[in-house]
Parts: structure tokens; C-alpha cells; sequence
């Protein structure tokens, strides 16, 4: 029996409706370029999500909230270990817990506010509060073998920072004096998770000096540049800015995609957008935050010259890293 025309036409159409069904979750997952490591983190083709809030929507803001999705491991049957950075003003402290795959988390930190150096003014003062601030680590239940010091290289001419290093020898502790490159390398293996060492590189702008390192070829590069609060070293803001963008030229093309950023001034830009208690913040482009002081204004100068050097648009910045806790991870023990 032959099929008439209008009844071929009914059967193809038929035929088509099937297959569009047959084949439609296929092709609604066809656009989809997100990557999940076995860490916990999602990302699409920049290592990022972005959103635009509902409320700015509203406001006709063009705000872009940006967030770093990215949950770093656990560590399993860690230890808990300290480390004290005795920079040019004050200290930083922090407390981690670390296990033998070098997997860490933050038990406790402390940004300059436990012990400030004018209060020192003398040995027998220095003694007293170096005692009272690690005995305060004790009791967080780090063992005395496990309290490092470490002096940022911007704080190891300052007269103060050497009295308190030596009270500490004294006390039988080791100090340990990095320098500026020991301190990139440091910043790299803390701020940067494991699966972006491939395509990123790090900035650490602190008041002495800023950092800047990344990785090539398995050999940790760093150099080092004017910090925060170069305008009392006479220098200009255009000198520097151009200094910086020369020397940040280097960074290698393949590392530029995100640049992960830690440091002072960051520390203050990054507050200003921080949504809740998230472990990273993305921050916003330089010309987009108003400087509160010198200081930040001149932070600021060097973040643009990090900006119109690689053109890296994502720079996130790390509330647990510090170049400390790299110091950390490159022990031994």
C-alpha cells in the first residue's frame, strides 16, 4: 500500500518531534564549560563566578559581585603549629592546624593588636609581654617546639625589631630572618591553591616592600618592589608606577589569568566588599575604590601598575594567607 504525500509529511513530522525530545538534554548541556577538582572547587573558563545582585538590579547599580569559588582540604591528623611575624610596627600571629600532606587550616590569627611595639621600651618590658603573648599561644595548645618567629625582610633594620629578637634567643628561641625573595616564594605556597599554579601568580604589597611570584617550569620566581609606603623614601608616584609595570611585565602570559593578592592595603580593599566571613574576596578594579590615606593611596598606585602590566582582571585576595605561613609549609617537620 503507498503512502500518500500528506501521509509522508505526517510520519517525518512525527519522526522529528521524537527525535528533538531524544536529543534535548544532550544539547542543553552543550554550553557548559564548568570544572570541579577534587577539592571542592567550581569554576567556568576564568576560574570564577559572577553574579549581579537582585538588589542592584533594582538600584540600577552596575556593581559586579564576584566570588571565588574555591574550598581548600581539610587537613587529617594534624598538628597544631605557630608562627609570629615580627614586622616593622607591630606583629602578626597565627595558629594553624597542618598535617603531612601540608594541608592547613586556620585555628586562630592576629593582625598587629596582641602586642604593639610602642609599649616596649625596654628589655625587661620586652621580656613581660613576649611571655604573657606566648603563653597565649600555649593555651591554644601549641607545643613550645612549635612556635616559630620569623622578621619580614621591610622590618630587619628596625632598632626595635632587633631589641625583641634578641630577647627572644635569649628565651631560647630561634628567629628566623627571611629575605625579600624568601618572602614571594613564601607568599606563592600559601595563597596559591594547588590546582592554579598553573595560571596564576601572586602579589603581596606590605608597607616595606611588595612581592611579586608565581611559577615556572617548577622553580619558584620572585621579585621585589617598592612597598606601600614608598613617599617616605622621597619616591614619586610616577617613578614607582613605573617601575612596577616593567618589572611585573615579566610574569609570564600563561600565569596571568588570576593573580592571587594578599598584604596591607589589600587587606583594607578587600574589607570594604567582603559579603560575610568567605575565606577569599574578590576585589574590585583600583580605580574603583577612593584611598582613606597616603598609604592606601600609594597601595593603590601599585595595584593599577599590576593591573596595566598583565592585564589580569580576577585578583582575589586570601583572609588566612600570609607569607608566614609559607615559611610553615617549607619545614620539614
Amino acid at each position: 500500500m503507498r503512502i500518500k504525500p500528506a501521509g509522508i509529511i505526517v510520519v517525518l513530522a512525527i519522526m522529528g518531534v521524537l527525535a528533538y525530545f531524544a536529543l534535548k538534554p544532550k544539547l542543553s548541556g552543550a554550553g557548559s564549560t564548568g570544572k570541579s577538582d577534587t577539592s571542592g572547587a567550581t569554576w567556568g573558563t576564568d576560574s570564577l563566578a559572577k553574579s549581579t545582585s537582585a538588589s542592584n538590579e533594582k538600584s540600577g547599580k552596575n556593581e559586579d559581585s564576584r566570588d571565588f569559588n574555591y574550598t581548600p582540604e581539610e587537613p587529617q591528623n594534624g598538628i597544631l603549629k605557630g608562627v609570629v611575624e615580627l614586622g616593622a610596627t607591630g606583629f602578626n600571629s597565627f595558629v594553624v592546624n597542618m598535617d603531612n600532606q601540608k594541608r592547613w587550616k586556620i585555628v586562630s590569627k592576629d593582625f598587629g593588636e596582641s602586642l604593639a611595639y610602642e609599649g616596649l621600651s625596654t628589655t625587661d618590658d620586652v621580656r613581660t609581654g613576649l611571655k604573657k603573648y606566648i603563653a597565649g599561644m600555649f593555651d591554644k595548645g601549641v607545643a613550645k617546639n612549635n612556635v616559630h618567629f620569623v622578621i619580614s625582610s621591610g622590618a630587619q633594620k628596625e632598632p626595635k625589631t632587633q631589641m625583641i629578637s634578641n630577647e627572644l634567643k635569649k628565651m631560647g628561641y630561634v628567629v628566623n630572618n627571611v629575605t625579600a625573595e624568601q618572602e614571594g616564594v613564601f607568599a606563592l605556597k600559601s595563597a596559591v591553591p594547588p590546582s592554579f599554579t598553573d595560571n596564576s601568580f601572586v602579589v603581596d604589597i606590605g608597607s616595606g616592600n611588595t612581592k611579586v611570584s608565581w611559577d615556572e617550569g617548577g622553580k619558584l620566581k620572585s621579585i621585589e618592589l617598592p612597598g606601600a609606603k614608598y613617599y617616605q623614601k622621597g619616591l614619586s608616584d610616577d617613578a614607582v608606577y613605573n617601575t612596577v609595570k616593567k618589572a611585573v611585565s615579566e610574569v609570564p602570559e600563561s600565569k596571568r589569568n588570576v593573580a592571587f593578592i594578599i598584604g596591607g592595603v589589600p587587606f583594607t580593599l578587600a574589607k570594604q566588599t567582603r559579603k560575610g566571613d568567605e575565606r577569599y574576596t574578590v576585589l574590585k578594579a583600583p580605580a574603583d575604590y577612593k584611598a582613606a590615606d597616603k598609604k592606601m593611596e600609594s597601595g593603590l598606585n601599585i595595584y593599577k601598575a599590576v593591573v596595566d602590566a598583565t592585564h589580569t582582571d580576577t585578583f582575589v585576595f586570601d583572609w588566612d594567607a600570609n607569607f608566614t605561613i609559607g615559611f610553615l609549609l617549607g619545614l620539614k617537620k
